[in-house]
């Protein structure tokens, strides 16, 4: 993209020109051809997606899990009271009028709708001898599927959706979530569940506006210029809009979670402002330093500008390799994600440098009070703090370092606790309608029944109630199991029922309730029962076969196909960015250390993630409503983000060290005068980029809340310990090692160079002259 950056400096008026209606032109793709956000996905090769290809045989039922429910109980008193009735009976008639509803069931009476089943029901339509004889088996399935708790005090309503019983429009799903929230009172408590209200329960984020502020606040401390300050942010956000409607076209070929567009956005605003910030910096360094406004821009762009492509390239590739999970969930996430990097990245590459080429030294222009008084005279050598600071780590680098890494490694032991799964409803805020229902229907029905298990059964002969009867015994009996959907006394009606079976009678289902929360360890572990020992149990008596499926199986699924890809991503990922490391820095130890220490950051952040959001340390000053364990996706995603951000920084800092090297081949000078020269920087963007996330701590949403302090405990640890400390140290050690490559493979190589600035380099002041003459060799050996 050199070339780009390039033009953009020679004719920046049509550069900027270029880049707005480039920038319509996606709005206008993205607002007119945007798909849908779902947290649809598909798992291959488990047994829960086998268990849900069998139930799709069987004919719609009434009694299953329902897309979205509604469920109420009043303060005092029973659901049944007439008053609770009157309540709630409008809130039910208003949400069956919606567009993507076609029934709204109702216990008091008949359901509510334009698509609702006939209830027959009690054997009505039978003859007498057959309605006398199964009169206690519709008894049972009468108590047993009550939308009615035993004690009356909570009743819930399932609602249908069109389509296939989950689409639903993003203002119906609103009209729903507003209609509930209205119906509570201080005499009604009223919740609504169901995936496909997530997004429309969920409060509208603030966070981008926080991070923002904050950013400006960092960035005018920093520069002392408001117009410094306020070009990254503007140049960030503007490639930031590109990659938001980009995410809505890849919405439309791939599935993207709801989450996403929030996500990506906390990802392309903080890596944007860093991006910008690195290049401005570079370009201000070079305007102090006396070059004229085109030099300055072409420096900057040559050697901040062709890191910041070179760092973004390793962000997208680290996102990319989310690929090789082969999980449609991820791959939606991992190209939103990476097309927004993309956008700020060429905002950082075509319209900043435009912008800088025309305004010059006005891009330094309305000075703050606090700031220093400089002038352009190439007599400022920048970064005096940081080169003191260096030559202190120098002393004895072996005992900086031995304290990075034993801050990191003590702040990583909680990793060893981790425990992957989905978090429930529990976890949402109070007044979160989701919670107010999942709470009611534990209060009411029991914990196990906002997470049952569905078994689709595959009988060894067509509609054999035998072999049926005695699977359901079996299931009940297992230990963690509180009931089954049919029990006993219900299985009778399967002798006339048009439901139980599919269209061969092979095919049926039982679900089954625990008698634990859907996140609880216990729940866990009877899946792994019901699996390892109840279906071999069931095959040995009656030859039938059982697979567990139903939303917790899957989720468990899920979490057990990531434990199992995980060390196969982690290889790629950093392979890869090993390889990209070597090839820029034509080094073997440079890039080794790198991964590893993107290790070792990668384990402190989830260290820091188990303590607050598993084991409830500082949950309540940071908005944790309930622990539990952590969602099973968050250390890929952490991995591939941080693993990009912290090669980022190792670009901006080791590129600055290497362009010393190449003009001295003095090492511990290279080291020194590399942090003196880029360490500010990094002090900077590492600030802004945690303070961005962590603007993202306080949202209601909890999978936000859990990336956001992940993040931004990544990007803490692995600038302020690994990056400014521990690497320093590592390389002051190293020696000359740090810059060999055996001849054959530099050789092989492609020569990929950060080229030097002339000038402003950092260091190059009165005192500060090569220490180590032992290493000191001429320029070119």
């Amino acid at each position: 993209m050199g070339a780009l950056s390039r033009w953009a400096v020679r004719k920046p008026v049509w550069a900027l020109v270029a880049w707005f209606v480039a920038m319509v032109a996606v709005v206008g793709v993205g607002t007119r051809l945007g798909g849908e956000l779902n947290d649809s996905f598909a798992l291959p090769d488990t047994e829960s997606t086998t268990a849900t290809a069998m139930l799709s045989t069987l004919p719609p039922n009434e009694g299953g899990e329902a897309a979205v429910r509604i469920v109420w109980s009043p303060t005092s008193g029973t659901a049944t009271d007439p008053a609770v009735e009157s309540a709630i009976t409008p809130v039910l008639q208003d949400i069956a009028a919606l567009d993507s509803v076609t029934c709204v069931s109702n216990p008091y009476g008949e359901s509510f709708g334009r698509d609702c089943p006939a209830t027959g029901g009690g054997g009505g339509d039978l003859p007498d001898f057959l309605a006398e004889q199964l009169a206690p088996a519709f008894e049972a399935t009468a108590k047993a599927t009550s939308p009615i708790s035993a004690d009356g005090t909570v009743a819930f309503a399932r609602v249908s959706l069109a389509g296939n019983g989950a689409e639903i429009s993003a203002a119906d799903a609103g009209a729903i979530v507003a209609a509930v929230k209205a119906a509570n009172t201080d005499a009604l408590q009223v919740g609504a569940g169901g995936q496909v209200l997530e997004f429309a329960a969920t409060e509208p984020p603030s966070s981008e506006a926080i991070g923002i502020v904050v950013a400006i606040v960092i960035l005018l401390i920093a520069f002392g210029s408001l117009i410094a300050a306020g070009m990254p942010i503007i140049v960030a956000l503007l490639g930031l809009v590109v990659g938001q409607m980009l995410v809505l076209v890849v919405a439309r070929f791939l599935d993207v979670a709801t989450f996403a567009p929030t996500l990506a956005a906390m990802i392309g605003l903080g890596v944007g402002i860093d991006y910008a910030l690195f290049v401005m910096n570079r370009y201000r360094q070079a305007l102090l330093a006396g070059h004229d406004k085109t030099a300055a821009a072409n420096e900057a762009i040559a050697t901040a500008g062709r890191a910041v492509q070179f760092a973004g390239a390793t962000v997208i590739i680290a996102l990319l390799g989310l690929f090789v999970l082969r999980i449609s969930f991820f791959n939606g996430l991992a190209v939103a994600a990476a097309v927004t990097v993309l956008s700020v990245m060429l905002a950082a590459l075509w319209l900043l440098p435009a912008l800088l080429s025309l305004l010059g030294t006005k891009a330094l222009a309305i000075r703050m009070p606090w700031a220093r008084k400089t002038k352009v005279d190439g007599n400022l050598p920048e970064g005096r703090s940081f080169l003191a600071y260096a030559r202190f780590l120098q002393k004895k680098p072996i005992i900086p370092a031995l304290l990075a890494l034993g801050v990191v490694v003590v702040v990583a032991i909680p990793t060893f606790s981790l425990r992957l799964g989905f978090a429930d409803d529990s976890g949402k805020p109070e007044t979160n309608t989701a919670r107010i229902a999942y709470d009611l229907m534990s209060e009411g029905f029991g914990p196990g029944v906002n997470g049952p298990f569905f078994a689709a059964v595959n009988l060894p002969a067509p509609r054999d109630l035998d072999a049926l009867a005695e699977t359901v015994q079996i299931i009940s009996e297992t230990p963690g199991v509180a009931s089954t959907l049919p029990n006993a006394d219900m299985l009778p009606i399967y002798s006339i029922s048009p439901t139980a079976f599919s269209d061969n009678g092979i095919v049926t289902s039982i679900l089954i309730t625990p008698d634990s929360a859907p996140q609880d360890i216990a729940t866990s572990d009877l899946l792994q029962r019901l699996r390892n020992e109840t279906a071999p149990a069931i095959e040995a008596a009656t030859g039938a076969t059982i697979y567990i499926g139903g939303s917790q199986a899957i989720t468990q699924d899920f979490t057990q196909v990531l434990i199992d890809v995980l060390p196969l991503f982690l290889g790629i990922v950093i392979f890869l960015g090993f390889l990209a490391l070597m090839i820029l820095f034509r080094s073997i130890l440079v890039p080794l250390t790198a991964a590893a220490t993107s290790l070792l950051s990668f384990a402190a952040a989830m260290g820091i993630t188990v303590a607050v959001f598993q084991w409830g340390w500082l949950a309540g000053p940071l908005g944790v409503t309930s622990t539990g364990p952590i969602f099973p996706f968050l250390p890929v995603m952490v991995f591939a983000i941080l693993f990009g951000l912290s090669m980022d920084y190792q670009v901006f800092l080791v590129s600055r060290m290497q362009e010393e090297w190449d003009r001295t081949r003095d090492n511990v000078l290279s080291v020194r005068r590399g942090l003196a020269g880029s360490g500010r920087v990094v002090v900077i963007a590492a600030a802004i980029m945690s303070s961005v996330f962590l603007a993202f701590v306080p949202s209601t949403n909890g999978t936000i809340k859990l990336f956001g302090l992940a993040l931004a405990s990544a990007v803490i640890i692995d600038a302020f310990i690994v990056r400014l400390v521990l690497v320093p140290s590592l390389m002051t050690m190293l020696g000359r090692a740090n810059w060999w490559i055996p001849g054959w493979l530099g050789r092989m190589l492609p020569r990929i160079q950060v080229e030097a600035g002339d000038g402003e380099i950092v260091g190059d002041v009165p005192g500060d002259t090569p220490e180590s003459t032992q290493e000191r060799q001429p320029v070119g050996v």
